[in-house]
């Protein structure tokens, strides 16, 4: 059961650009999500969306300069983000905040083996000895289905399988006991079987720990099998919010709707064609002044392409930025 009488995690108005030597890139414009212990928050949408951008700036990863985040309020485990210092940050990530990123090749250091990159966040940030982070790393190991995991500890990243490198990068992201864990598309790079054993990892090693995750991905299948809770991003933005059972019966903005048909159909449809997205992400050069999913929406209208919709409760615990209205197939009432 969720605990919903307190937060983990409250973003607020979140906005980051990119100062580039051509102009501003608005990669996050306005974003606004919260976490309760223990749930588990898909963030969808295409590559481009924002959706990796905005778990960086959380935990303040991105280069600065060019990234700069010019508005907005984090709060984890009631601490201010923003207002902290170096060193304060250094402490949270890893600490309380675990990250699991996309590409464990390039995220693992080859010149060192896993039990170092393992036992090293348990020195930084618990005090351990080098005999007691040694003990805990080959129960990490163990504890994300790794054999013989006292020997492998001694082991390179490149003596490991694709799936066998992003169980190490589970472990070293769990290794401090965070309460938050952010997985960046951990399961892009890696065969269905494998991607599969993956997910059932991470349903398990949830129950066992109590810690609220953040999933990021393109594939709302995935987020189908594990998630509480969806927050689909167009543009920078969240376009539409809801429970993952409300979202898949119930799907409001029209670009949800889209991603929803790319889906693989079920045994008896599949003779029908998947439909595709027509059009191209936009260039985000400027801050958004009109709904920027208006120029490959069916449903657009005038003014849907002079003002930015904001997001609006449609129900409990569903709210959408949509000038159109999915139930009555017209504009939306003010």
């Amino acid at each position: 059961m969720l605990d919903n009488t307190a937060t983990i995690l409250d973003v607020a108005n979140l906005t980051t650009v990119f100062n580039t030597r051509d102009g501003a890139v608005h990669a996050v414009n306005g974003v606004s999500f919260s976490l309760a212990p223990g749930e588990l928050l898909g963030i969808v949408g295409e590559s481009g969306s924002g959706k990796s951008v905005t778990m960086m700036s959380l935990m303040d990863l991105l280069p600065s300069p060019p990234a700069e985040i010019v508005s907005g309020e984090i709060i984890i485990d009631g601490e201010d983000v923003r207002a902290m210092t170096t060193a304060q940050m250094r402490a949270i990530r890893g600490g309380k905040v675990g990250f699991i990123f996309q590409d464990p090749m390039t995220s693992l250091n080859p010149v060192f083996t896993v039990g170092f990159q393992i036992m090293e966040p348990l020195r930084e940030h618990l005090g351990m000895s080098k005999r007691q982070a040694r003990a805990r790393a080959a129960e990490l190991l163990e504890l994300v289905g790794i054999p013989d995991a006292v020997i492998r500890l001694k082991d390179y990243p490149h003596q490991f399988s694709g799936g066998m490198r992003q169980r190490v990068m589970i472990a070293i992201a769990l290794s401090c006991d965070p309460k938050i864990l952010i997985a960046d598309e951990p399961t892009t790079a890696l065969d269905v079987t494998i991607q599969a054993q993956i997910l059932e990892l991470i349903r398990e090693l949830r129950q066992k720990m109590g810690m609220a995750i953040i999933w990021i991905t393109h594939d709302l299948g995935v987020i189908a099998g594990i998630a509480d809770r969806v927050a689909v991003m167009y543009a920078g933005q969240i376009v539409e919010h809801a429970e993952v059972k409300e979202l898949f019966r119930n799907p409001q903005h029209p670009y949800t709707r889209a991603l929803l048909e790319t889906l693989p159909k079920a045994e008896g449809e599949r003779d029908k064609r998947l439909k595709s997205i027509e059009g191209q992400p936009p260039i985000m050069n400027a801050a958004p002044t009109s709904c920027e999913f208006a120029p490959r929406c069916a449903h657009a209208f005038a003014r849907c392409h002079v003002e930015n919709p904001q997001r609006v409760s449609i129900g409990e615990g569903h709210d959408v930025a949509c000038w159109w209205d999915a139930k009555t197939g017209g504009p939306r009432d003010a």
